[in-house]
């Protein structure tokens, strides 16, 4: 079925039995994912072949818990996936230059150091004056920036490579949640 539970479709995303195993409301976009995780999982199963989709069911459990806020476990997410398609995918100039002003916005948020870049310039400070800016970042930019990371990863990608990126990913959201928080709202390191 599709997000909306009406359409039988042979493929059913990992993040809908998510949904399932959670007790949630069939869904692509389960509540209790961190947002940008349940991004790269979509666009990892939007990119894989049929036989690959079915071999992301059994990652399902593994999303359980990983709806956790902060900067941190964002930007891990976003750097990874962009860090893997600056290294491996087949990017045009424009993507370069967004994926670019991705990575350094993540790695700002990791660490502090330099400015947040491209858009994030803008909205940032103005967000942030609200406390708004986290869930900003985590709920909207970062899940378009990596989801837009793996696509370009996928154009030199095969299923495994995929799903390894997923691994990955998974792996820096459970350590995550289980991780003390280095980094205090703002984005910035406590000194």
């Amino acid at each position: 079925m599709n997000g909306y539970g009406k359409v039988a479709r042979p493929d059913p995303c990992v993040m809908e039995l998510v949904s399932k195993l959670a007790r949630e409301p069939w869904t692509d976009r389960p509540s209790c994912v961190h947002p940008t995780l349940s991004a790269v999982a979509r666009a990892v199963h939007d990119h894989s072949s049929s036989a690959g989709r079915r071999a992301l069911l059994p990652l399902a459990p593994s999303f359980l818990g990983t709806a956790q806020s902060g900067f941190e476990s964002t930007a891990r997410l976003v750097s990874l996936c962009v860090s893997t398609a600056l290294v491996g995918g087949e990017l045009t100039a424009d993507e370069g230059r967004r994926l670019s002003r991705a990575h350094q916005t993540a790695v700002h948020f990791l660490t502090g150091q330099d400015e947040p870049a491209g858009s994030a310039r803008w909205w940032f400070p103005v967000l942030d004056r609200v406390g708004q800016s986290e869930s900003f970042y985590r709920t909207f930019v970062a899940p378009e920036h990596a989801a837009e990371a793996v696509s370009v990863t996928a154009r030199a990608a095969d299923d495994v490579r995929l799903r390894g990126l997923l691994r990955q990913c998974l792996a820096v959201a459970g350590s995550a949640v289980t991780a003390s928080p280095s980094i205090v709202g703002g984005g910035r390191v406590p000194g």
